[in-house]
């Protein structure tokens, strides 16, 4: 069932203010890194600056885990890409095994982010290529740069009050 949050009314510049310095790290991401022709990457890195910006104090938006995650699933997503796809089935195998993968990796090197699983599975839908992998990590980096600059400024829109 649809509801506002019971603090909305109390903290409400909280939420304008921090979707706002999320719709400002996005449009730089978009304007400076040209990832807008790969919508299945830029997915991930929308879903990333989400937890950044409404979930900021929460461990997956940490920087290691923010980099280290996206890293950990573009490797992933690279290897899958070098498999050839041969018929539809090995190639959702592929994709599949790129994500868990992801998820493996992302756990053992204490990186986790979940959107970084989606940054493997678009890397491996749609091939790897040096444009992809600058764009992501340039994009994430920047993106962590933005959250440790506006960190001071912002809130876990989902904490206990």
């Amino acid at each position: 069932m649809f509801r506002i949050d019971r603090k909305f009314k109390h903290y409400w510049k909280d939420y304008v203010f921090q979707s706002i310095f999320a719709t400002i790290s996005i449009f730089i991401v978009l304007l400076f890194f040209n990832i807008h022709k790969q919508p299945i990457i830029i997915a991930s890195i929308a879903s990333s600056v989400f937890i950044a910006f409404a979930l900021p104090k929460n461990i997956t938006a940490q920087p290691r885990r923010l980099i280290g995650g996206h890293l950990v699933g573009l490797l992933c997503g690279s290897l899958g890409a070098l498999v050839p796809h041969s018929s539809l089935l090995l190639s959702l195998f592929t994709y599949s095994l790129a994500v868990g993968a992801s998820i493996f990796l992302m756990v053992v090197t204490e990186t986790e982010h979940p959107p970084a699983s989606g940054t493997a599975l678009g890397v491996a839908v749609s091939g790897f290529s040096f444009y992809i992998a600058v764009a992501v990590i340039a994009s994430v980096v920047t993106l962590s740069l933005l959250h440790h600059f506006f960190n001071p400024y912002i809130r876990d829109l989902r904490e206990s009050q």
